[in-house]
């Protein structure tokens, strides 16, 4: 088994923001497609006792989910912990604790990016998804956010806004504020 994956280039193109920040898109994506789900009546009849209870707990996952991303990719983006808690309704000490894990989890993840499966044959990122193939994922989002968001008029309008990390012969040696390009 080699130990790089053709992602892996892909992945290193982007900074941790920018990898956080599609985390946070699609975790975004997949709450705003549990909502809509909720919305139309018509199937209303097709759906068991308790079946939209069901759904709407579902959105409170998805919602969870993105919440947890929200925070990593402000702690990414150098948020402090009392900015975050302000929002979260909390003291930063109980934001800190209630995230803690979720951030060591995602810190890990770039140390040691892959787990063999239980036959030791597979590895199993650690990343998720959107982070692991940024490529396919800006696609997707891209995608997803020009069919849904009518007053967006932008062709990328989710890695358009995103910055990427400068291949290493562009890298000058100054500060590391010149590291980040935009997403062509």
């Amino acid at each position: 088994m080699t130990e790089t994956t053709p992602y892996d280039a892909d992945r290193a193109r982007f900074t941790r923001q920018a990898l956080a920040r599609l985390v946070l898109c699609d975790h975004a994506a997949d709450a705003a497609d549990g909502a809509a789900g909720l919305v139309a009546t018509e199937n209303d009849p097709d759906t068991g006792p308790g079946g939209r209870v069901s759904q709407a707990f579902q959105l409170i996952e998805l919602a969870e989910r993105a919440l947890i991303s929200a925070v990593i990719y402000e702690r990414e983006r150098g948020s402090s912990w009392t900015e975050i808690a302000q929002y979260l309704g909390i003291g930063p000490a109980e934001a800190e604790e209630r995230f803690d894990s979720n951030l060591d989890n995602w810190n890990m993840a770039f140390e040691v990016p892959y787990q063999l499966d239980d036959a030791g044959r597979k590895r199993i990122p650690q990343l998720p998804t959107a982070a692991y193939d940024p490529a396919w994922a800006c696609d997707r989002l891209d995608t997803w956010a020009r069919n849904r968001l009518i007053l967006v008029n932008d062709e990328r309008p989710v890695s358009s806004g995103l910055v990427r990390a400068a291949p290493e012969e562009e890298l000058p040696s100054v500060t590391p504020t010149t590291l980040v390009t935009p997403l062509d």
